[in-house]
């Protein structure tokens, strides 16, 4: 059974900093993509980042946020630096067996429940 699991959520101050990762089991995702999407109330979900043989960034974190990850122990991780009040959201992991990284949501097979950041101004 696959399973991913965030960790790194909390509250911080605007201009503060977070780590999120996302560790994977039950198969490896070496050769797909894992991302992360987040979702404020009364919004619907939209993309962050993600990451296989490249990377890709929403505009709204580009150059404050930075993707990575260790293949090795099958994680995905999201630094977060310069946060602003309009980050907070649920912030979801997710991953695909195979292909490249990809902004759609559709494009994932398997996702995370999800660890909540807020960031009060």
């Amino acid at each position: 059974q696959v399973q991913l699991v965030e960790s790194g959520g909390g509250l911080v101050q605007a201009g503060g900093s977070l780590r999120l990762s996302c560790a994977a089991s039950g198969r490896s995702f070496s050769s797909g993509a894992m991302g992360w999407f987040r979702q404020a109330p009364g919004k619907e979900r939209e993309f962050v980042a993600a990451i296989s043989i490249s990377t890709l960034y929403a505009n709204s974190v580009k150059g404050r946020f930075t993707i990575s990850r260790d293949n090795a122990e099958n994680t995905v991780f999201l630094q977060m630096n310069s946060l602003k009040p309009e980050d907070t959201s649920v912030y979801y992991c997710a991953a695909r067996a195979l292909g490249v990284a990809t902004a759609s949501m559709r494009g994932y097979e398997y996702w995370g429940r999800g660890t909540q950041v807020t960031v009060s101004s």
